[in-house]
């Protein structure tokens, strides 16, 4: 999700846009990045609450609860020596990274001389097997099918796919959250405001929504102009 949306908008402020799904270095090193920036965030929830950030660290808190350890406010108190285990492996991994993403470079770019006739149809199998595997139903591969089908028109259309990915996997969680604070807080909209990080952080996004809106509505002023002037 870190990359797809961290993708969008190096695109958007980008001096070359035109360039982006070719292989462009700004797009490949911002969503980069912010994938690698996102995988510690993950742990903060996963460690301090024990509520996973993403799906590796739901996997680790299932291990964690079947060695007996218990991942939670207490865990610095009753389990101190799994924080420092964590702070090593991130330590280790990126001194590990330079190396292993050399090699992983040298043999992954080995596929690009794969013809796309080859390479097209095998990852539709791995994805069909993935849908297949989730519940053990041919519904799954369905669902998939269509969906890439849809995906396609909206590509061959000029629609970007990643924002409706990411309403899809993040809408209901979005909603469930949203009903339990208007819950807690008694319908009042203004309980998102109350708090100093609360607050800032509802202007950034408020702020954030109006660029994009005004963004969206002067670009079509202006060409709505050049098409005026040019009749």
């Amino acid at each position: 999700i870190a990359a797809w949306v961290t993708y969008a908008i190096s695109k958007k402020f980008s001096r070359e846009p035109d360039r982006y799904g070719e292989g462009h270095v700004e797009g490949l090193v911002d969503s980069g990045a912010a994938n690698n920036a996102s995988l510690g965030g993950a742990w903060v929830p996963a460690l301090v609450f024990g509520i996973p950030g993403d799906t590796v660290t739901a996997i680790v808190i299932g291990i964690l609860y079947m060695k007996g350890m218990n991942p939670g406010p207490m865990v610095m108190i009753t389990n101190p020596e799994l924080l420092y285990a964590v702070f090593m492996t991130f330590f280790v991994a990126n001194l590990l990274l330079l190396p292993i993403g050399w090699l992983a470079i040298k043999f992954y770019g080995q596929m690009l001389r794969v013809p796309r006739e080859v390479l097209m149809p095998i990852i539709l199998m791995l994805c069909m097997v993935g849908a297949f595997a989730i519940n053990n139903t041919v519904a799954g591969v369905t669902i998939m099918l269509v969906l890439g089908v849809i995906a396609f028109v909206m590509e061959e259309n000029g629609f970007p796919v990643a924002p409706s990915i990411l309403g899809l996997v993040l809408g209901s969680m979005i909603e469930r959250n949203f009903m339990q604070s208007m819950i807690k807080a008694e319908g009042n909209l203004l309980a998102f405001f109350e708090r100093p990080i609360a607050a800032t952080l509802g202007i950034i996004t408020l702020g954030i929504w109006t660029f994009v809106i005004l963004g969206a509505l002067r670009k079509r002023m202006r060409q709505d102009a050049g098409s005026t002037s040019r009749v």
